[in-house]
């Protein structure tokens, strides 16, 4: 197998840069970059019937994912998740056709398992040793998962009422753990402090370009589950938006390659209504998405005050005529309460939100009955005992 890897690209300026050396934002705007592929040798070269006989993980897509060569994959087999329809939950919110895309499966119990598998092997492949990055929770403990399968150093800094298990999960990978006094945010600055002091390469979400092509095989998976078809509307958590976004990147490539058509899901985008500014820029019609003050909220993914990729997510939002919903804490911890037993599935309050959303939005009408639904459990609810 080969990748069909060219360079790296500017999702808002459109330059490009080599994807053999180590970048993290795009050096003339500062904005996201992606990797690109070649994709007119790809849509001849690469045959959906090819992935037959494949690994149930998520680098069967190995084409379309950006390592040159395989011995540099660092897994410890995420991916290919189940799709489970809904047996109660759907006839309880009027949904006849509502599935569970089930994240919470993932080794380290969460969808980060997917990005930092492919970040972290992108790092061994360019002869990077030490990581840093910021975590609300779930992303920490991945990236210290996955740097230890590699042998690397891993920092990771952590606001101090971050969810026990993922301090924990951390300090027992070998990651030295670093509690900050506030928000994601803060933590953010210390990492890239500390990136520039100890030359450490910071993986913090969307400032390196690898962690959103892990993210983005959650789309080539929802194809291939559903038979080469998408879905009417997926309703994802959002908090850094690389699920989102990457969602899109899948479906663009897909396109391209022949594989699917040119129909797209609506996407909605959920928050939680202490911490919301995806949600704030899409009514108002922003572009970009003013950060927000005194975040809170007691879904820890949720609590994101500012997305570097918060252009790219609106745009997303937009273009599928979907929408963004922010629910308040008491709604997303009921439904945290509501969804297992029902469906057997503990999600973590981040997913449960997503329930929590199709049930409003079906209610007010903005989706039908026979719409094929999307929820996405971004993690298991296991993570999360000491909420619950």
């Amino acid at each position: 197998m080969n990748s069909y890897l060219t360079n790296l690209e500017c999702t808002y300026c459109g330059d490009t840069f080599s994807a053999d050396e180590p970048h993290r934002t795009c050096p003339s705007c500062g904005k996201v970059l992606y990797p690109r592929y070649d994709m007119d040798a790809a849509a001849t070269g690469f045959d959906r019937d090819s992935l037959k006989n494949r690994p149930a993980n998520m680098w069967r897509y190995f084409e379309m994912m950006p390592i040159r060569d395989p011995a540099n994959v660092v897994s410890l087999g995420e991916g290919f998740t189940p799709l489970l329809k809904t047996r109660t939950l759907g006839k309880e919110i009027g949904a006849s056709n509502l599935y569970v895309k089930d994240e919470g499966i993932n080794p380290t119990a969460s969808f980060k398992a997917r990005g930092l598998s492919a970040a972290v092997s992108k790092a061994k492949e360019l002869g990077l040793t030490k990581l840093t990055m910021p975590s609300a929770g779930n992303a920490g403990g991945a990236m210290a998962s996955y740097a230890a399968s590699a042998g690397m150093q891993a920092s990771v800094f952590m606001p101090q009422d971050a969810p026990e298990a993922n301090q924990k999960e951390v300090r027992y990978n070998g990651a030295r753990l670093i509690l900050v006094d506030g928000l994601i945010s803060d933590a953010g600055k210390l990492s890239n402090e500390a990136a520039e002091k100890e030359g450490l390469f910071d993986v913090s979400t969307l400032k390196e370009p690898y962690r959103v092509e892990g993210k983005k095989t959650m789309g080539y998976e929802l194809a291939e589950q559903m038979n080469w078809t998408l879905p009417d509307v997926i309703i994802y958590p959002t908090g850094g938006g690389t699920g989102i976004v990457g969602f899109w990147k899948a479906f663009d490539e897909m396109e391209r390659l022949g594989w699917i058509g040119s129909q797209r899901p609506r996407v909605f985008a959920v928050q939680a209504d202490g911490c919301a500014p995806i949600v704030r820029a899409f009514q108002r019609g922003d572009e970009f998405a003013e950060p927000w003050k005194n975040a809170h909220t007691v879904a820890a993914g949720l609590r994101v005050p500012a997305a570097i990729a918060d252009y790219l997510i609106l745009q997303v939002l937009r273009e599928s005529k979907g929408g963004a919903i922010a629910l308040s804490d008491q709604t997303i911890m009921e439904w945290t309460s509501r969804v297992p037993p029902l469906e057997g599935i503990l999600m973590c309050p981040e997913g449960a939100a997503t329930a929590a959303a199709a049930a409003q939005l079906l209610q007010d009408g903005t989706l039908s009955e026979n719409d094929k639904i999307i929820l996405l459990n971004t993690g298991s609810g296991l993570k999360y005992l000491d909420l619950l």
